[in-house]
């Protein structure tokens, strides 16, 4: 024994104060998240594929799209968390109370010392769990009002374009063509979608939306009736038609709408959304348009009964016609007393007009007497010979006329005749006009200068002398 040492031989198990390792011990200390890491790999390696059935208990989606829950049962409880992907990739909603299978592994969670399950799927627990989720969806909706019988639409008597949301490869899409084409030829538009399956839901709230925001205008005529069809199958193959996402697509359409999801007796909450269900997709196409030939022969009866109603109606205005023409006077009656009282007025104007033109001949006899034809003549001639007279007497006093006897007329610059001495001497310029034409001068007051007789007169420019004293 050691001096030093005084707990060299001392019993191991007698508490000690101080922790230390010993040679060939096998229980070595280990921090706290080294045996968390142990823990985590030990669970995950031994349960690293479960699937574990369970309801549904605290159930909440973080703003992250994660959701966290609990899975329970009568004796116990296990966490779960399933991250945004699986979750956003659920075709149903989960909630408080629904009982589930969820496929995924076993982890543990050192920040609370436990383990929980990470989810990779999750499942409805059987049909009585899908229908426990089907009527509590359904009565959620209904206090909506999304089923009220007054957002119904009615739906068009004839269809132009017909609008089909369904699987392309099928055998729904044939039947309804067909079924169209026996009764009715339609222009037919159909939207390919997934019927069943991861991402049929979306696919099938799409569609329904996407016809219904086609434009009244647009380049592709925009459908008058919307079908919504699949084949028969489980309730789990048609619950793609019980998404809350398809439901309000249905509702919400401003397109009439006939849901036709599976045989007579499957329900689905589209049936309960749209405008009106169909026990069948052949019910559908029968139901969407008439039979041609019938409607041919309904149009015909029509015809027949409103030309027989035009008939009726024509006959029986004749006969009233008839009626009234025989309780009317005849014409010749009504116009006896005025034809008669006619030729009485045209009697006396005859009459009248005689005696006014008897006293017109007496009255214009005298005056007629006066316009004989000898008495005519005489007053022309007469009357021809003043003329004569007028005519001569207006040519001598003419004012040119003097001119042919050797005057001449004198004027002023402004072609005014002079008539005196003093008013030449005044113009000063005048202008004599003579028979064969006009001559300038300038008149003095001077006198006019002598001319011997013996010799002959030249012709003297200044004229202004003439009227010299």
């Amino acid at each position: 024994m050691s001096a030093n040492d005084p707990f060299e031989n001392a019993d191991p198990q007698v508490a000690r104060l101080l922790a230390e390792e010993r040679p060939g011990d096998n229980a070595q200390a280990m921090s706290v998240s080294e045996l968390s890491l142990a823990l985590k790999r030990t669970v995950e390696d031994r349960f690293g594929h479960v699937r574990v059935r369970g309801e549904i208990s605290g159930f909440k989606r973080a703003a992250s799209g994660h959701i966290y829950f609990s899975l329970k049962d009568e004796n116990a409880r296990l966490d779960a968390v399933m991250w945004k992907g699986g979750a956003a990739r659920l075709p149903f909603a989960p909630e408080d109370g629904l009982e589930v299978v969820a496929t995924g592994k076993l982890t543990t969670y050192a920040g609370r010392s436990n383990y929980q399950i990470v989810v990779e799927s999750l499942e409805v627990a059987g049909e009585g769990a899908m229908m426990l989720l089907f009527e509590k969806l359904k009565a959620r909706l209904a206090a909506e009002g999304l089923f009220a019988p007054e957002r119904k639409k009615k739906l068009p008597s004839l269809p132009r374009t017909i609008g089909v949301v369904t699987s392309p490869t099928g055998a729904v899409i044939r039947d309804i063509l067909h079924r169209l084409a026996d009764r009715f030829p339609s222009h037919v538009i159909v939207w390919p979608v997934l019927v069943q399956g991861e991402g049929a839901a979306a696919q099938i709230a799409r569609a329904v939306n996407g016809f219904s925001a086609m434009p009244h205008d647009g380049p592709t005529r925009r459908p008058d009736l919307v079908i919504v069809a699949r084949g028969g199958g489980s309730i789990e193959d048609l619950w793609a038609f019980n998404d809350e996402a398809v439901v309000r697509a249905v509702a919400d359409c401003t397109i009439p709408i006939i849901s036709a999801v599976g045989h007579e007796t499957d329900t689905t909450l589209c049936d309960f959304a749209a405008d009106l269900r169909a026990p069948t997709p052949t019910a559908a196409a029968e139901i969407a348009v008439p039979v041609r030939s019938d409607l041919l022969q309904r149009v015909g009866q029509f015809w027949l009964r409103m030309s027989n109603m035009i008939r009726k109606k024509v006959d029986l205005a004749a006969e009233r016609l008839e009626a009234q023409r025989r309780l009317m006077p005849r014409l010749s009656d009504l116009g006896a007393p005025h034809q008669q009282r006619t030729d009485d007025l045209s009697e006396r104007l005859r009459q009248s007009l005689r005696t006014r033109i008897g006293k017109a001949e007496v009255a214009f006899s005298a005056p007629a007497m006066m316009l004989h034809p000898r008495l005519l003549t005489r007053r022309a001639e007469q009357g021809q010979q003043r003329l004569d007279a007028l005519t001569r007497l207006v040519s001598t006093l003419h004012p040119e006329a003097p001119l042919k006897r050797g005057f001449a007329r004198v004027t002023d610059a402004n072609g005014k005749t002079i008539m005196t001495r003093d008013a030449a001497v005044k113009a000063g310029d005048v202008t004599l006009r003579f028979v064969d034409g006009e001559v300038g001068g300038q008149v003095s007051g001077g006198p006019a200068p002598r001319i011997s007789p013996a010799k002959p007169a030249k012709a003297v420019v200044n004229q202004g002398n003439l009227f010299d004293g």
